[in-house]
């Protein structure tokens, strides 16, 4: 059978995705599911590990469904998957132990703060490039196995393997014969040496972590393994790139060239900037991670991380039940009064880079008794402009580049004009859409199918990236410093009292 397609897993925060793309990267189909959100306790964010695991397979099926094709046509798999987010479960039944903990979960805000006043943060931030937050994965690891009762005995004992989404979804694929993951999530878990490539001994004796827990490390185009025979009609198809969702994105943006910088507004925003071969260390905190993992060689970036984005419109619609659906932010954004400057500071589970304070919460600053949806859902865009700046100009600062800087951006939350226009004039930059918006799935197709060797190199594969609307900044550069500014003010009360 002609193999002419890349299924394309994008198994997400809110919601688990399969697109089928054809030979040239085209999507042709697409099956999305949302699942549920569990908020045990505030600042705690947890997924039932089933819901991950069967919503991912029901789309990859209804998907071949919907294109009317035999599993046996699919070429490779590639996955890309919400990063962090944490999960222990037993090898000899699979089932998980506890809940997966998700990224956006503080409950370690404590712990890490004990091991910052010991000294710690320095040593994980050189080997690691992260800064001690509970956003990481090791934290949460060393919860789930101080908390759940037994959990350290049967870790110690061989019992119990750790994973990122990407691990459970393809141990799980491949019929439990495959405990892998690539160098970008590994990069993620706190765990992981980024400059020497390999699991730390001294951070998994810090983290109280059993080596034999964790996933094989590969790069990110590669052999991890191929599916068993009873989940896709008797069809084996391997699975040949992996990448976190992020780093995926920063392949589907062919940002392969030191200095290309991309931003992603799904639930939260994630700026990644292309450092080449070089570990850049950030003075502003940001991160240092690996963009992608090519031929045994990595790729390094600076990160920014912002914890909501698009989940602040969720909140408009599902908090405040202002809007029904997402796409009606923009007109009123476009209503709202110009004598109002109100400023939504979106810290619903902390504030992400260049703060990182894991205890201060969200609020709204400058209501007066003018204020109404328009006003607030007009703040709730420019929060994500805002927060997006404060990341840039980090960004800019680390990497000594004074010169103008093209934005790439994509996500869901991209398609609103309004947003993205806002984005240029606080950026004073300008703001590129591609005709894929979509670029997390198509960058780890993209790491599929240059392994399964269908796809071009990465220079070939850059020269094919196509612009669909450039956003360039159509406002006085004075009057956006102005507002910025009263963001900045903002934030600096929100810092000063966290409990205000």
């Amino acid at each position: 059978m002609q193999k002419d397609y890349i299924l394309a897993i994008d198994q997400g925060t809110t919601s688990s995705r399969a697109i089928i793309f054809d030979r040239d990267l085209k999507p042709l189909t697409t099956a999305q599911a949302e699942f549920t959100q569990h908020f045990p306790q505030s600042g705690w964010v947890e997924h039932d590990p089933e819901d991950l695991w069967s919503t991912t397979i029901d789309m990859c099926q209804q998907a071949l469904k919907a294109l009317d094709i035999n599993a046996g046509a699919i070429a490779a798999i590639g996955i890309t998957n919400q990063r962090e987010t944490t999960l222990v479960w037993d090898k000899h039944t699979g089932k998980a132990i506890y809940p997966a903990i998700v990224w956006q979960d503080r409950r370690t805000a404590d712990y890490c703060r004990d091991l910052k006043a010991a000294g710690h943060e320095d040593m994980v931030a050189g080997k690691t490039g992260l800064l001690l937050d509970p956003y990481f994965s090791a934290t949460k690891l060393h919860w789930i196995l101080t908390h759940v009762d037994g959990a350290m005995a049967r870790a110690k004992a061989g019992d119990l393997l750790f994973g990122t989404v990407d691990s459970y979804i393809i141990w799980r694929l491949t019929g439990q014969a495959a405990h892998v993951t690539d160098a970008t999530n590994a990069a993620r878990t706190m765990l992981y040496n980024i400059a020497e490539g390999c699991w730390d001994q001294e951070l998994l004796d810090l983290f109280e972590i059993p080596a034999h827990m964790l996933p094989e490390v590969k790069d990110s185009s590669g052999h991890f393994g191929t599916t068993h025979d009873d989940l896709f009609d008797g069809a084996a198809i391997p699975i040949l790139g992996v990448a976190g969702d992020q780093q995926a994105a920063t392949v589907g943006q062919a940002c392969f060239q030191p200095g290309m910088i991309k931003s992603t507004y799904g639930t939260g925003c994630f700026a990644l900037m292309n450092t080449g071969d070089k570990i850049v260390y950030s003075s502003n905190r940001l991160l240092t991670t690996i963009a992608y993992q090519l031929d045994g060689k990595p790729t390094y970036a600076l990160e920014g991380s912002i914890f909501i984005a698009g989940a602040v419109v969720q909140w408009l619609r599902d908090g405040l039940k202002i809007i029904s659906s997402a796409s009606e932010t923009q007109a009123l954004a476009e209503s709202a009064s110009d004598t109002e400057q109100v400023y939504l500071v979106p810290a619903f589970t902390g504030l992400g880079a260049p703060y990182w304070n894991a205890d201060c919460r969200g609020a709204i600053f400058g209501l007066t008794r003018n204020t109404g949806p328009a006003e607030i859902a007009k703040a709730a865009l420019e929060s994500v402009a805002y927060q997006t700046r404060d990341l840039t100009e980090a960004m800019s600062a680390d990497w000594h580049n004074t010169g103008e800087t093209v934005l790439r951006i994509d996500g869901g939350m991209v398609a609103n004009n309004w947003a993205m226009q806002m984005l240029s004039n606080q950026l004073g930059a300008p703001v590129d859409r591609p005709v894929i918006t979509e670029t997390t799935a198509l960058g780890a197709a993209y790491l599929a199918g240059l392994a399964a060797g269908i796809c071009a190199p990465p220079d070939e594969f850059a020269a094919s990236w196509k612009l669909e609307k450039r956003f360039e900044p159509n406002l006085d550069r004075d009057y956006s410093d102005t507002l910025y500014a009263g963001w900045k003010q903002a934030v600096a009360r929100l810092l000063h009292d966290p409990e205000s």
